[in-house]
């Protein structure tokens, strides 16, 4: 019988496996709290591990905080790479498929064609940097697992980049926004499903995937979108990433070639400005607080 534990299920990505475990009835879902569930406190992880013996394990944990990582990089290497490897660490033990949840930040992001899993990880931030290690504790502990790497993730729950633009859009005349960093926005409900279908897959194709929506975008056309599919009245204006610096450095190229995983798990990916529409129009039906 399958059980899945969700580890970081308050998160957007967890919340997202919580609306489609209520939708579906998938009985076989846990979501341990988080107070029984720290991917930091070993003990506190044996202890689900020997309660619930999951078959499998998705890891949607982690520090997020790309720019605040720059300076806090003890706390952001204890959750993205400690916390990984406590929980392959058990995997091992318990005979459980590890799937873990990783980022396009792991690439340097200066190919000018998407990135493949064989392409090589240079990261340009510490975020990038401790999920890469995240990734490269796991092969050491265990053989089951399976690595998704994502990209410029949304959804209706959580802080993200759509509800952002949707609350700034409602309150601005104007929003100056970044044309010259490219990549696909991946609607983190569509993430859940094709992890679900990695899981139910019951395959033995371990390794690294990449996943996100098809289609590529900079966050100008991102958010032209948004604005689009929302009726927002409000001016988007290009400008550059000099323009805007940020603490951390982001990728300029993040497209990633997601062959592997449609091939292995015959997934049809739908297109980003599809998804996109979906979620705003869940957003706006049920009337989430963009500001939360």
């Amino acid at each position: 019988m399958k059980k899945v534990i969700i580890f970081g299920a308050s998160g957007q990505l967890g919340q997202c496996f919580k609306k489609i475990a209520a939708d579906e009835n998938l009985d076989y879902l846990i979501f341990p709290e988080e107070n029984e569930a720290n991917i930091l406190d070993t003990g506190a992880l044996k202890k689900v591990f020997a309660k619930y013996l999951p078959t499998h394990v998705v890891n949607c944990a982690a520090y997020t905080a790309v720019d605040k990582a720059e300076d806090d990089v003890d706390a952001a290497l204890s959750v993205n790479k400690t916390g990984v490897e406590n929980i392959a660490r058990l995997c091992s033990e318990h005979n459980t498929t590890l799937v873990q949840v990783s980022t396009d930040f792991v690439f340097k992001g200066d190919k000018a064609s998407p990135l493949t899993e064989e392409d090589a990880t240079e990261p340009i931030s510490v975020y990038g940097q401790t999920k890469l290690d995240g990734e490269l504790v796991i092969p050491g502990l265990t053989d089951k697992y399976f690595v998704l790497r994502t990209a410029w993730l949304y959804s209706e729950f959580g802080n993200n980049f759509v509800k952002t633009m949707l609350k700034l859009g409602a309150e601005r005349d104007l929003l100056k926004i970044i044309a010259d960093q490219v990549g696909t926005p991946t609607y983190a409900m569509d993430l859940a499903q094709a992890i679900l279908t990695v899981v139910n897959a019951d395959s033995t194709a371990y390794g690294v995937y990449h996943y996100s929506n098809e289609g590529v975008a900079s966050w100008y056309d991102f958010t032209k979108a948004i604005v689009q599919l929302s009726d927002t009245d409000v001016k988007v204006l290009p400008i550059a990433t000099s323009e805007y610096p940020t603490r951390a450095v982001r990728p300029a190229y993040s497209v990633m070639d997601k062959a592997k995983i449609k091939t292995t798990f015959g997934i049809d990916i739908p297109y980003w400005r599809d998804s996109l529409a979906v979620c705003i129009n869940r957003l706006q039906k049920t009337n989430i607080n963009t500001r939360t």
